[in-house]
């Protein structure tokens, strides 16, 4: 059979694959990041250097952070979809698109208490409005409720649709949310696929990411010897590297301007060229390196790779402690400097790490 026609022949993962928890963790880490400087200072208050280059490297995280779940989805469903046990785990995924939608609730409330009236709360759960530092979780769990029922059909997939699949899913998500009014509803078309009025994670218009995902977890199980593994890491050096060339091309000569204006989120949503192509850019790069990095890299930055084994309970104690405890117990809102805030970030992630780790032994040691 020709290349270009193969449907995914893909081995299961033997375990976990500890660079993927790396990347994961790294993804996590910078979202941590942003989420305190934005929830505990402001990100009118930032100084240059911490606009840029600080906080425009937390750009990369979203996209990381989605590029992988469709990784993990590769690694550990994507093989079993023909198997007879494939309704069993595909109940499974179902399950966790609710616990994470439970939790998205949960810290909905979290976030918006110490800033919005009850009403604006009860509107937000309601989906009449969005939250702005959970939302990537609302996209996760929706996402997890309907993605078990096609991943059987991106299986049966010849190989030239799957490489074509994100390129059109997003051309034609971007053509929906600028033509299509989706019967007036704001909420529904933020949902599906952003809207300029609310700060949702469309799930057409985030759908290519988790599709490069997919994509690049099954050349991941395909390649486990050091030379694949090694070729897969300078193709993704290289797509990486081209996305930010692009983006510096795209840009010129006003780079500076375009560097300033991702870092205060200019076309994150609905997502623009210039901004998918500086976060997705980076965000393979990244991946890139953990992949080039390996055990041993997994083992070094233990702390990260920690994190991004449990992303779901990292980024509950991270939103818990930034907006009840720090921001409504504490009244830490723009109480501290930059400085100050940024080691409050990164004892947040070392925080996380200790806690996911705690409760994983207390677990093992019952």
């Amino acid at each position: 059979m020709a290349w270009w026609r193969q449907i995914p022949q893909v081995p299961p993962a033997q375990g976990r694959i500890a660079s993927i928890d790396l990347a994961r963790g790294v993804a996590i880490a910078l979202m941590i990041l942003s989420h305190t400087v934005s929830g505990l200072l402001g990100i009118r208050e930032l100084p240059d250097w911490g606009l840029v280059p600080v906080h425009l490297l937390t750009k990369f995280s979203s996209s990381l952070f989605i590029t992988v779940f469709g990784i993990a989805l590769a690694a550990a469903f994507l093989p079993r979809t023909d198997a007879p046990d494939w309704p069993r785990r595909r109940r499974k995924l179902l399950l966790r698109g609710l616990e994470v939608l439970f939790w998205y609730k949960v810290l909905t409330v979290v976030e918006m208490l110490p800033l919005y009236a009850p009403q604006d709360i009860l509107d937000t759960l309601l989906y009449r409005r969005f939250p702005i530092w959970v939302e990537i979780l609302g996209f996760y769990a929706i996402a997890l409720l309907w993605l078990p029922w096609v991943l059987p059909l991106w299986r049966r997939l010849p190989l030239w649709s799957r490489l074509l699949a994100p390129l059109a899913v997003a051309l034609l998500s971007g053509w929906l949310e600028r033509q299509v009014e989706f019967w007036g509803s704001e909420p529904l078309k933020a949902i599906l696929v952003e809207d300029d009025d609310h700060y949702a994670w469309g799930q057409l218009a985030r759908l290519p990411l988790v599709m490069v995902g997919l994509l690049i977890g099954e050349a991941l199980l395909r390649t486990p010897d050091p030379p694949g593994r090694r070729r897969l890491v300078l193709a993704l050096t290289g797509a990486g590297g081209a996305l930010l060339a692009g983006f510096v091309a795209l840009s010129l000569p006003g780079l500076g301007a375009a560097l300033v204006a991702v870092a205060g989120n200019v076309g994150k949503h609905p997502p623009e060229l210039a901004f998918m192509l500086f976060s997705l850019g980076g965000a393979l790069v990244i991946l890139a390196l953990c992949l080039l990095g390996g055990g041993r890299a997994a083992v070094a930055l233990r702390p990260l790779t920690v994190v991004g084994s449990d992303a779901l309970m990292a980024f509950i104690f991270h939103i818990v402690a930034i907006f009840l405890v720090l921001r409504f117990l504490l009244g830490a809102w723009q109480v501290y400097t930059y400085p100050q805030v940024l080691g409050i970030a990164l004892a947040l992630i070392l925080a996380t790490a200790g806690w996911i780790a705690l409760v994983r032994w207390i677990r093992e040691h019952k």
